[in-house]
């Protein structure tokens, strides 16, 4: 009977550490320059998007369903690479790699959340595509400004429920074996996997994670587009055929710098081994690049914010040569 006591006892009893060790890079030498190179990143990012969110909430030519998808997208992107990269940068650069349990849980929830807003966006963008090149007589009664903020509204609860869910469970497993946790930041699949006890659950929810985040937004994406190519091919003339696929250009770029680098990190640390140092090398690249290009894109690739941009440009010259005569 005391043994049987002494088992649930150990059952019951959940042991947090004060402290995670964050790993990081390990044994390169001048990493530094590295995470010199991911702040840099993290800079034109913040700078970009910036730019991205203050044209479209200034402009009112821009307020419309497309660019309030837009707008969502590059919020994300600022959220997710705040929520990266100064963490990583106080942590490895400057040999502070211990982070408090609480942090921990808090930093894992707002970076998942930023990227869960990132695929689910470029879902509601691939769906906002659909319906303008399938049912463009419908456009503007399907796809509005009020139904769009709704369903932004509705991914941002749904997202944080799932995420709240997710870094919750990590409260309820034991870690008595080892703080390290083999990633850049408080990782949801290496940190879970440091239990000492039944961490099942928290399998199941990273499992539900990549499903609803990567697996199911690229079935999604890709049947939209099923649609879009069997409607362009309709079309009797390739001008017209063109001018159709031209407005999904911007959008299928994004969708391929986001998903394709995380999809085969995934499928790579599947399929092969990798080292500690691969994974971190190629995660963060893939979290941090395409935060930084969207804007870039946008920017290049739509003609509405390049005219928007040569305005300001003009404005702010023409001045100067009225000054000079």
């Amino acid at each position: 009977m005391s043994s049987l006591n002494a088992s649930f006892s150990q059952n019951i009893s959940i042991v947090h550490p004060e402290y995670f060790f964050i790993l990081g890079l390990s044994g390169i030498p001048y990493s530094n320059y590295y995470y010199i190179f991911l702040f840099m990143i993290y800079f034109i990012t913040v700078i970009g998007n910036s730019i991205v969110l203050f044209i479209i909430a200034l402009d009112r030519s821009l307020h419309s369903p497309r660019y309030i998808g837009v707008f969502n997208l590059a919020l994300a992107d600022i959220g997710e690479t705040n929520a990266l990269i100064p963490n990583m940068m106080k942590t490895l650069l400057f040999d502070s790699q211990y982070i408090s349990y609480n942090a921990c849980l808090v930093n894992m929830f707002f970076v998942f959340l930023f990227s869960s807003m990132q695929s689910l966006t470029l879902v509601v963008l691939a769906y906002d595509r659909l319906i303008a090149i399938c049912l463009p007589l419908r456009y503007h009664v399907i796809v509005n400004d009020s139904n769009m903020c709704f369903v932004f509204s509705a991914i941002w609860v749904f997202n944080s429920v799932i995420v709240a869910s997710m870094v919750s469970l990590i409260t309820q497993i034991s870690f008595c074996k080892s703080n390290v946790i083999l990633s850049y930041f408080c990782d949801h699949g290496p940190v879970y996997r440091l239990a000492c006890n039944d961490n099942y659950v928290n399998k199941i929810m990273g499992f539900l994670y990549s499903t609803l985040y990567l697996i199911a937004p690229m079935l999604v994406i890709g049947l939209s587009y099923l649609g879009i190519f069997f409607v362009v091919r309709k079309i009797r003339t390739w001008e017209g055929r063109i001018k159709a696929l031209k407005t999904c250009v911007s959008h299928l770029l994004l969708v391929a710098i986001y998903f394709l680098p995380i999809f085969f990190t995934y499928l790579t640390s599947l399929l092969l081994y990798s080292t500690s140092n691969s994974r971190v090398i190629s995660t963060s690249l893939a979290y941090a690049v395409p935060a930084m290009l969207n804007p870039i894109i946008y920017v290049l690739n739509t003609a509405e914010i390049k005219d928007i941009i040569r305005k300001a440009i003009r404005n702010r010259s023409v001045p100067i040569d009225r000054t000079s005569k």
